[in-house]
């Protein structure tokens, strides 16, 4: 394993911004290959991001002290983008709110969080797969899975390697060509957003699926020695095969389901209470058979705001 530091930022006022860097690998041999990278957090709430990639990391150097990842294969880890925004407990970036995966593929001259996104991304481009542990721009809790977006360039059959239970793939929008995925894939990388579950806390269990999948795309893609674990088929889905509750009054929310849960069409799945008098405002009913995908996290919610996303049964 080797230790880097490949951006540095000054500061007059208290201690400089260093992005970290590990190797793992054939790191030593200019004629590797550059076979994977891996960005953390780039936003100062992503506990379970940081968290998730420092447990990648541990796993990393084992395997590779056991001599487990395969000669003339280079992996680089980055656990975070956005060492200053944790200091202060902040999303965005601490001086201008300004969004460091909202700023690829960077400006080396331009503002802060452009020369940010451009030092990480002139490190990690150029490499075969790319794997971004994110968090949803809304805070909420899904079932682990792995998001591409369609570009024209997104490969779904490598995104089974992760072992996961679904692998979703999603129109891209015009703000998502800042995004660090986007860039990745237009640079032809094959790039990945593994979600799995968690952003401001953090759970061991969450941590673990993390590791698991990596490894297991380590492995399936011929990076590390063995054979992928899978528990079951890896399902594609698309936006239409969810459906999207959206609840129609602002207020506290009291959710009687978590991802993961089956639910029928019908069925009550929680309530929206008045935040003056607590009178019932909303009942919230599933509109088809399913699995519940992404649940809204917050107790205090707003108008027209998405509570649920449930897998439609096929």
């Amino acid at each position: 394993m080797r230790r880097n530091i490949i951006f540095e930022l000054k500061s007059p006022y208290r201690d400089d911004m260093r992005i970290t860097s590990f190797e793992f690998g054939s790191y030593d041999d200019p004629g590797c290959e550059n076979s994977l990278a891996i960005l953390g957090s780039t936003r100062g709430n992503e506990f379970q991001q940081l968290y998730s990639t420092s447990k990648i990391v541990e796993a990393l150097r084992i395997l590779e002290a056991d001599g487990q990842i395969e000669k003339g294969k280079k992996i680089v880890v980055i656990p975070t983008a956005n060492n200053y925004s944790f200091n202060l407990h902040k999303r965005f970036w601490s001086l201008d709110n300004t969004d460091v995966n909202r700023m690829f593929p960077g400006y080396d001259l331009g503002e802060t969080t452009q020369r940010i996104a451009y030092g990480v991304f002139e490190y990690v481009k150029g490499y075969n797969f790319g794997i971004q542990l994110t968090s949803f721009y809304q805070n909420a809790s899904f079932l682990p899975h792995v998001r591409m977006m369609h570009t024209g360039y997104e490969n779904p059959e490598a995104a089974e390697g992760f072992g996961l239970p679904y692998v979703y793939i999603r129109n891209s929008r015009p703000y998502d060509t800042t995004t660090l995925n986007y860039n990745w894939q237009i640079w032809e990388t094959t790039a990945f957003s593994l979600y799995i579950g968690e952003t401001e806390h953090v759970s061991e269990e969450c941590g673990d699926i993390a590791v698991r999948s990596v490894v297991n795309f380590l492995k399936a893609n011929g990076i590390c020695k063995g054979k992928p674990q899978s528990e079951r088929k890896t399902e594609l889905l698309k936006s239409s095969d969810l459906a999207k509750i959206k609840v129609q009054n602002a207020g506290f929310i009291k959710k009687l389901n978590i991802p993961g849960d089956r639910v029928r069409k019908g069925q009550i799945m929680g309530y929206i209470y008045d935040p003056y008098d607590h009178s019932t405002l909303e009942t919230i009913i599933s509109p088809a058979d399913g699995t519940v995908f992404y649940a809204i996290a917050d107790d205090l919610t707003y108008q027209k705001a998405v509570a649920y996303r449930i897998i439609k049964d096929k």
